[in-house]
């Protein structure tokens, strides 16, 4: 190997790298001697001291020890070489030319979240005064302590807990058997399970564009790959998946068809029925994230993909945590038994179960009717902050925005008409208190976009970020 001196890498990193290449891919193995220090200063070209400082360190990462009389020997190949190596996730595929995912933008939101007098007016979950802290306090304060497990559940999770999402499914048209069930800690392990389980690396997965699902790594350690779908006033465009699944050689189709993240869109009955005929034609299985369903404001949505699933193609998706609490964490994935056979397996092996107490008070939210009592209740409210933000909406943008009224789910897909950078628009509200998620994070180019919830923020809030953001859009805009 030739270092380049012309490199703006420095040469002992040069140095370093070579040896963890070799190392890496198993030229080198553990117990290897390397060579000494004088071989490969005269083999690399370079002073012996640029050598001795990639030992040392190569040394400080765990990789190589230095033995009295034994030289350097390498001692590690494994989680030393994976915290260095560069990853290599959805994010490469997504499509040709655009550029890698903000990260450090998502860092800061899931850091600015906790900021004293912060305006969240972007999170996905409710605000505290809406949670049902009441109805938990008396839950566990009135329950015979015999009634509470606190050991492990059986591998697809309490049964008491699924016979009662089974009766909750059946009033939406889903017919699933308690052994068809699977608790997880949430959809987003849901989806881990699914990525990890039953998709083979490098598979592609057929998606709308924008999704929730480009703003989370979800898929990264299996390498899939993201085919991005046209989406419409009614939903994602089933007319070119036989030409994508050729094209890109598709496996799966992912959507969220009710009141969709992050642009609140709902898939019409007439378009998820094309969506599942085209896909039975092409043997496109479907994941249906539906964990919004029950957050409809104006009219119940139409029936799940799920419900009308007649060959076992559609893995369902469904959760509490967007109306009870985002930290009880219990969602449910439905499907045939041989696939949540699957899937229960690699759960117990990734955490044993969900958490007892958790699956317990979700039961018996259902149980007992005050799951029922909740939603209605969050209903109302989300509704009427539904109204709230496009009544702002009206006063501050309607000159310099546009935007589609939800009709459930959280949020409001914003497209501002100025000119903006996402990143400065973005700092610049965190410096006024108001934490935004900008578009580019579920879509690359979707940089005149805003994802703004009603769900967090009260009104007043809202008014006072709305009235800066303004401000700042027709600021960046000159």
């Amino acid at each position: 190997m030739i270092l380049d001196r012309h490199s703006s890498v420095p040469l002992r990193v040069q140095v370093t790298d070579y040896i963890i290449e070799k190392i890496r891919n198993g030229e080198w193995t553990v117990g290897t001697r390397l060579p000494s220090q004088r071989v490969l200063s005269e083999k690399l070209r370079v002073n012996r001291s640029t050598v001795i400082v990639a030992f040392e360190e190569l040394a400080a990462q765990g990789l190589v020890e230095g033995r009295r009389g034994g030289g350097t020997i390498v001692v590690n190949n494994t989680w030393g070489l994976m915290a260095k190596r560069e990853t290599r996730g959805w994010e490469t595929y997504v499509e040709s030319g655009q550029y890698k995912p903000n990260l450090p933008m998502i860092r800061k939101i899931n850091e600015a979240e906790f900021y004293p007098n912060i305006i969240r007016m972007g999170t996905g979950e409710l605000s505290r005064d809406l949670l049902p802290s009441g109805g938990f306090a008396d839950l566990f304060r009135e329950v015979p302590p015999k009634l509470l497990s606190l050991g492990y559940q059986e591998p697809k999770g309490d049964l008491q807990l699924r016979e009662q999402i089974s009766l909750h499914l059946k009033r939406i048209g889903i017919t699933a058997d308690p052994s068809s069930i699977l608790i997880v800690s949430g959809a987003l392990q849901a989806l881990q399970l699914i990525s990890n389980g039953l998709l083979d690396r490098g598979s592609a997965l057929l998606l709308e564009k924008p999704s929730y699902l480009y703003s989370v790594h979800v898929f990264q350690s299996s390498g899939m790959r993201f085919v991005s779908l046209p989406m419409d006033a009614e939903g994602l465009q089933p007319g070119k998946l036989a030409d994508y699944k050729k094209k890109y050689h598709g496996t799966i189709v992912y959507t969220i068809p009710s009141f969709h993240n992050p642009t609140g869109i709902l898939m019409t009955e007439k378009r998820r029925r094309q969506l599942l005929s085209v896909c039975e034609q092409e043997r496109l299985p479907i994941i249906e994230d539906d964990v919004y369903r029950d957050l409809w404001l104006d009219a119940p949505p139409p029936s799940a993909l799920k419900s009308m699933d007649q060959s076992g193609n559609v893995l369902y998706i469904g959760s509490l945590s967007k109306v009870l609490s985002p930290g009880l964490r219990i969602g449910w994935i439905v499907g045939p038994q041989p696939v949540i056979d699957r899937l229960a397996d690699i759960k117990m092996q990734s955490d044993y179960g969900s958490s007892s107490l958790s699956q317990w008070a979700a039961g018996e939210f259902l149980r007992t009717g005050l799951y029922e009592r909740q939603v209605s209740f969050v209903r109302k409210q989300l509704k009427k902050r539904r109204d709230d933000l496009i009544d702002l909406l009206d006063t501050y943008f309607s000159d310099i925005g546009r935007w589609r009224i939800p009709q459930g789910g959280f949020y409001i897909w914003l497209n501002m008409i100025p000119t903006i950078d996402p990143r400065h628009l973005f700092e610049q509200a965190l410096k006024k208190g108001v934490l935004l998620n900008p578009g580019v994070l579920y879509d690359r180019s979707a940089r005149q976009y805003l994802r703004l919830s009603y769900a967090y923020a009260s009104q007043k809030e809202m008014e006072k970020a709305i009235r800066a953001l303004r401000e700042l859009v027709i600021k960046s805009g000159k």
